[in-house]
């Protein structure tokens, strides 16, 4: 449901506005992703390896400090946000100055999902995101009703339906965020936070350069282009993200109580979402230019679907490592999937910027695409180092040595047995 409210947002964005206007909002997008993942990194994150299927007074401590965390995190974020729009002009200055207003409820009303999957509550996730796109949906619909079909208001419209779900969490939670508790959590969990944030800059950042890059060498309407068939790949986000939800606290159970299970577990995990991945962009490739596609992105249609193929290979590759990401987090072995995200990162963005040089947005495309499928191995690759790890050195009889196997705490402290 979240997933598909960000689908609808931009779709109608794409139809409604010009290819200027859309890849300002493409630029504020990414920038929100980057934030977003930041957030992730220091506060759901940890909630989810070290608190998934906790109850009681144990979860709500534990959420009431975790999503005063990620509002913090976007305060601080959206006033940085601003100031930085303060600094721009035409369409980017707007969207800037829109996101940074309303980054605090959706860093807030993010918080609420992961905290209730932590939980095994997906249906008050679910009710949650649902209620933020049943009002965004009609507000998008009333400004352009009004005339107020700018890339600023569309911003404002889904940040203030966001924050309207942020502002129901407490009530199904019976849990108050707690800003003041951010610098406990964050030293509390500083052995996995801080390199979770890294790796999820990382990650975002890549996408941030890419972005820039492409706009600078190329202008506003190719990001426009590359924003917009990520976009198509929106509905199979969906599946991804959901999955996404479950497969960590499912994987950090697996780490508890069937260690032996983990791994057969994230290579299904990886192989389920690169044949889902793959299904959806022939799906796009075939269906789409029978009309379909031009009536979802109206006069940006035709660039657009010079893109379908690299982007359905780019989400392949990053699906195929889906599985170790999950694997590494379970683990707690966050040293290791920082490594991989840093490196994966660089290679996308080198991909992307030389692809985007020599032959514009397909280039581009082509690039991330290279890019992703180089970290399907370095992924799995340190996965298999920690899970060696994890495992400890073998004993003199061939099994493994109780004395010295390591394991991660539900609290994710290291012990040894």
């Amino acid at each position: 449901m979240s997933s598909l409210s960000n689908f609808a947002l931009g779709i109608y964005v794409a139809r409604s506005l010009p290819a200027v206007q859309y890849g300002a909002f493409s630029l504020a997008y990414v920038t929100y992703g980057s934030i977003l993942n930041a957030s992730r990194g220091l506060a759901t994150d940890p909630l989810l390896v070290r608190f998934s299927g906790s109850k009681g007074s144990t979860w709500r401590g534990a959420v009431a400090s975790c999503t005063g965390t990620s509002t913090t995190i976007g305060v601080l974020a959206g006033i940085v946000v601003l100031a930085v729009g303060m600094t721009m002009g035409g369409p980017t200055r707007l969207a800037f100055i829109a996101l940074g207003l309303t980054l605090p409820g959706l860093m807030l009303q993010d918080s609420w999902r992961f905290s209730f999957f932590a939980l095994g509550r997906g249906n008050l996730a679910f009710v949650n995101d649902t209620i933020w796109t049943v009002l965004l949906i009609p507000s998008l619909i009333l400004l352009h009703k009004t005339g107020h079909a700018s890339v600023f208001w569309f911003i404002v419209a889904w940040g203030a339906t966001g924050a309207i779900g942020a502002s129901v969490g407490p009530l199904q939670s019976r849990v108050v965020p707690n800003p003041s508790k951010a610098l406990t959590w964050v030293r509390q969990h500083r052995d996995l936070g801080p390199r979770y944030l890294l790796e999820g800059t990382a990650s975002s950042g890549a996408g941030q350069l890419r972005s820039y890059g492409v706009g600078l060498l190329l202008g506003l309407a190719p990001l426009g282009y590359v924003q917009a068939v990520s976009t198509l790949m929106g509905p199979f986000t969906v599946i991804a993200f959901g999955i996404g939800l479950v497969a960590l606290p499912e994987a950090a159970r697996l780490r508890r109580e069937s260690p032996r299970r983990l791994p057969l577990f994230c290579i299904c995990l990886s192989a389920g979402l690169a044949v889902l991945a793959l299904a959806w962009g022939a799906v796009l490739v075939v269906v789409l230019p029978l009309g379909l596609g031009h009536a979802l992105l109206g006069h940006i249609w035709r660039p657009t679907s010079k893109l379908l193929v690299p982007a359905a290979l780019a989400t392949t590759g990053t699906m195929l490592s889906s599985g170790s990401v999950t694997g590494l987090h379970a683990l707690g072995a966050a040293r290791y999937s920082l490594r991989a995200m840093v490196v994966t990162s660089a290679m996308l963005v080198v991909g992307a910027l030389t692809g985007a040089a020599m032959s514009g947005a397909a280039g581009a495309m082509y690039g991330s695409a290279i890019g992703s499928w180089a970290g399907v191995f370095i992924y799995w690759w340190l996965w298999r180092r920690a899970l060696r790890e994890a495992a400890g050195p073998p004993s003199e009889s061939g099994g493994q040595s109780g004395r010295h196997r390591r394991e991660v705490a539900p609290s994710g402290e290291t012990q040894f047995q």
